[in-house]
């Protein structure tokens, strides 16, 4: 039996970075995981769909820079090619999370875990691990859809999709959230058709109305069929979604060589011995869990996405590190979930951070919002990528951040700045007297502070 202070089951964002701070606080660790290192998100989510979209960018790019005064002639793509440099750059990253948890003297075990107590793990090569701590990281799957025909030929989750080294002519996503909208992203701009199916009303649901209206627009504008507020109730041989409007019941049939079932994610929480321990889940299988990732049984804890709070990788990377240093006995902060952005890598990109203008008002606070275009941007303008807006929105009595919404290019790193913010308790005052550099897009968070309170001067005058 190999004793540990600490063993961390799951090699995802969430674990092998709190295996790693672990050993910083001087704890004997060990990470187990039975696959690559590096999780769903290094090679299967995150990782390898960015870098499918700007493969595709790249090529969308090419085939239009005559508005740039480049033009380039005969431009294709080789899929296979740009699979395979989707596969090169996750193994990459997996091989360097390897040497990180070397370098820090983290025990690395390839192999399935059962968690036979609060205090050992058993293998299924034969050992036995013995642990002061336990931090049980094991990450997530897609969802499975239970309708007639989803296990047809053709018929794949995310982690099918990615595999598939052939491009699909016309597919139909069936769910319209950040998965979805991602692969319809993808798939648009190698020119593929691409019907996206989804049971709400609009795209991305938790998104803030005005940034959600924009991404349909731009999705429509290339191309993209949007199927919305309607219930697939089967798929056919030949690959026919059936579908019935939630509204009215009217029925349509969407048809393709591939379909993608987009529905979210599920916890991995089966087979590993978490009834065993009595650790308590909800009815979706989700961990229950404190605000220091502890859960009912002393000394376990559990990250990521298996306590369902945000299913994003670096929430699940911040809560190792929170669980790492509340192990080790440090002053630890929990999380406020309202200071982490979400991050939409469509076209144009979108994130937000905090509270939407819709749930800010049905909060009961006194909201404000401003908003700046990225027309009036000089770095958008120069990239040709002047499409988007900035929105935030505050509280008026107090100057409060209560969110903050963006489209256009860089959003994804834009919200890093509001988050900040927020988590030092800013206002919007604050970041409106904050210089920003010229030109870059950065500044348009300024001018979206400064509208916020009538003073942007690098917009038009609103009549009132």
């Amino acid at each position: 039996m190999q004793k540990f202070d600490a063993v961390v089951v799951g090699g995802g964002p969430g674990g092998y970075e709190c295996a790693i701070r672990l050993a910083q606080n001087g704890l004997n660790t060990a990470l187990v995981e039975e696959a690559e290192l590096g999780g769903t998100c290094l090679n299967r989510g995150c990782i390898p769909t960015k870098t499918l979209l700007h493969s595709a960018g790249v090529y969308y790019e090419a085939k239009n820079g005559a508005a740039f005064g480049i033009t380039a002639r005969d431009v294709s793509f080789d899929y296979a090619k740009i699979i395979e440099r989707k596969n090169a750059v996750s193994k990459q990253l997996s091989n360097g999370i390897g040497f990180l948890e070397k370098s820090h003297g983290v025990t690395v075990i390839r192999a399935h875990a059962a968690l036979t107590s609060r205090t050992t793990v058993e293998l299924d090569n034969g050992e036995t691990l013995e642990c002061r701590h336990l931090i049980v990281a094991t990450g997530s799957s897609p969802a499975r859809i239970p309708i007639p025909g989803v296990d047809l030929p053709g018929v794949v989750d995310s982690t099918g999709l990615l595999n598939m080294t052939a491009c699909p002519k016309h597919i139909v996503i069936v769910g319209g959230g950040v998965i979805g909208i991602e692969f319809a992203t993808f798939y648009y701009r190698l020119g593929v058709k691409v019907t996206v199916v989804e049971m709400l009303d609009r795209v991305l649901g938790p998104l803030d109305k005005d940034i959600t209206d924009f991404v349909e627009a731009e999705l429509k504008k290339n191309g993209v069929e949007l199927v919305l507020g309607v219930k697939v109730e089967s798929i056919e041989p030949g690959l026919k979604v059936n579908y019935a409007s939630v509204k009215d019941g009217a029925k349509g049939t969407a048809e393709g060589d591939v379909v993608l079932m987009a529905g979210g994610r599920i916890p991995n929480t089966w087979s590993i011995g978490l009834e065993t321990l009595g650790v308590k889940m909800d009815r979706k299988g989700f961990v229950e869990i404190d605000g220091l990732c502890r859960t009912n049984v002393p000394g376990v804890y559990a990250i990521g996405d298996i306590n369902g709070k945000m299913q994003l990788a670096h929430v699940a990377s911040a809560q190792g590190l929170l669980a790492a240093d509340h192990i080790a006995g440090k002053p630890c902060k929990q999380l406020n979930l309202n200071r982490i952005p979400s991050c939409v890598y469509c076209n144009p990109e979108t994130a937000m951070v905090g509270l939407t203008e819709e749930q800010a008002r049905a909060a009961g606070r006194d909201v404000g919002t401003g908003v700046f275009n990225l027309s009036g941007n000089g770095k958008a303008l120069t990239m040709g990528e002047n499409k988007g807006l900035v929105k935030f929105v505050f509280d008026k009595a107090t100057d409060e951040i209560l969110g903050f919404h963006v489209i256009g290019p860089r959003a994804t790193d834009l919200a890093a700045e509001v988050a900040a913010v927020m988590e030092c308790e800013g206002t919007i005052s604050e970041i409106g007297s904050t210089v920003h550099p010229h030109p870059t897009v950065s500044e348009v968070v300024m001018e979206a502070a400064h509208a916020c309170h009538g003073t942007c001067v690098n917009a038009p005058k609103v009549r009132k």
